[in-house]
């Protein structure tokens, strides 16, 4: 028998009573580290002060510097090998072979991809991860198995982490038959947010075949509303034509603020006059471009492209993958790597690396920038700490992560 749940109406005139509305007041914490204050979370966000009809719950944060968490721009946790048996890795010269060593490690773990991705997102997570733009691969040898996976996780931390997921054809559109129409698919399946790309002039120059990378991948996202993520790799003019040409597609199908450039290394080899015309072009184009902080000689000028309009966030990309055993997936040390790389000294150097990873993902994403002030969101983490410029290099433990005013994780786990 079928039960039918009926409603009862309200009599005209009828008062109901709203539930209390509940506000979380962080004591005893110092913002940046400044003076201790408390934080007012109020509905995801913060408050100038607890509102008069208010449930308060009350943390104590016993001192604790409180910072911002941060955006992960560029993640690829389909390939990740973290918390599996160690994977000994072979050497590899060139995109090609590193692909094949991405093959052979699928093949090698015992986990699937949604376990592995879930694994490391939460591990992002729980070091003050809030956002991450994440890619996956799409090809013949995984089919759309890796965004099924990635999307299931992400689906699972719903709430702790928001996911970009960008449909990754790493095994090349033009050499690879067959990637093209997975790219399709994975368009077609609800389950990206962007459309990926990688070396058209290099890695996957067209050479004896017919194929345009670039239309394809552009072509599917002004079908799909989709937005675009290709990775360039190339230096010098290989890596700067495709560039332009970018920029004039994105400027022609009308998709300024929808198109990233990863790693881009051809630009961080630029400097004086022709550093600045290429920001100018991106910046007018709306393109945006993310960095990883490999060495300092890949690391994006971004303080330079940010003066010029250029959004630029930073990125983990692979983690403990077969292109390299290195990378944990939190944004505190990839923003302490960033310093290294740069060989930051003065407090305001320190701190612009961290803001690259808080305020530059946060606007390459189009999320608020959760800078601790009233109206902002409820983002941030306590650690034990004496300032930010400190923080960034000492890599304190973060004590407790909120996430719109909810704790998420305490002392490196998710709760």
């Amino acid at each position: 028998m079928r039960y039918r749940s009926r409603t009862v109406p309200r009599p005209r005139g009828a008062h109901v009573t709203p539930p209390p509305r509940t506000a979380t007041l962080f004591h005893d914490v110092r913002p940046f580290g400044g003076p201790a204050r408390d934080l007012v979370a109020v509905d995801g966000l913060l408050a100038a002060e607890v509102p008069a009809d208010a449930r308060v719950e009350r943390i104590d944060g016993g001192g604790r510097l409180a910072l911002p968490t941060l955006v992960d721009a560029h993640i690829h946790p389909d390939k990740t090998s973290w918390g599996e048996p160690w994977h000994s890795r072979r050497p590899a010269h060139g995109i090609a072979e590193h692909v094949a060593g991405d093959v052979e490690l699928a093949r090698a773990l015992p986990a699937p991809v949604g376990e592995r991705a879930l694994r490391l997102m939460s591990h992002a997570a729980a070091r003050g991860t809030r956002a991450m733009r994440a890619h996956a691969d799409v090809a013949p040898a995984y089919g759309l198995a890796g965004i099924e996976g990635v999307a299931e996780a992400a689906g699972k931390l719903a709430g702790v982490v928001d996911v970009e997921l960008v449909a990754f054809p790493q095994h090349g559109v033009v050499r690879t038959p067959g990637v093209a129409e997975l790219l399709a698919e994975a368009a077609e399946s609800g389950l990206v947010t962007h459309i990926g790309g990688i070396d058209p002039a290099g890695f996957d120059a067209a050479g004896d075949r017919e194929g345009d990378q670039l239309g394809t991948v552009f072509a599917l996202a002004e079908k799909h509303g989709l937005g675009l993520d290709i990775h360039l790799h190339d230096r010098g003019e290989r890596g700067l034509a495709p560039l332009r040409d970018i920029a004039a597609r994105t400027r022609a199908l009308g998709l300024r603020g929808r198109v990233s450039v990863a790693h881009a290394f051809a630009v961080a080899g630029l400097s004086g006059r022709e550093l600045d015309e290429t920001a100018d072009l991106l910046a007018e184009a709306g393109i945006a471009l993310t960095t990883v902080a490999l060495s300092a000689t890949t690391i994006l000028p971004f303080h330079r492209l940010a003066e010029r309009g250029v959004r630029i966030g930073l990125g983990s990309d692979g983690v403990r993958d077969s292109w390299s055993p290195f990378g944990n997936a939190d944004m505190l040390h990839r923003a302490w790597l960033a310093a290294w790389a740069l060989d930051a000294r003065l407090d305001e150097e320190l701190e612009a690396c961290f803001r690259l990873a808080a305020d530059g993902g946060a606007e390459l994403l189009g999320l608020p920038k959760a800078d601790l002030r009233p109206g902002s969101p409820a983002d941030f983490m306590l650690l034990d700490g004496e300032c930010l410029p400190q923080a960034v290099v000492d890599l304190p433990r973060r004590d407790l992560v909120v996430r719109a005013g909810r704790v998420v994780a305490r002392d490196g786990r998710l709760v």
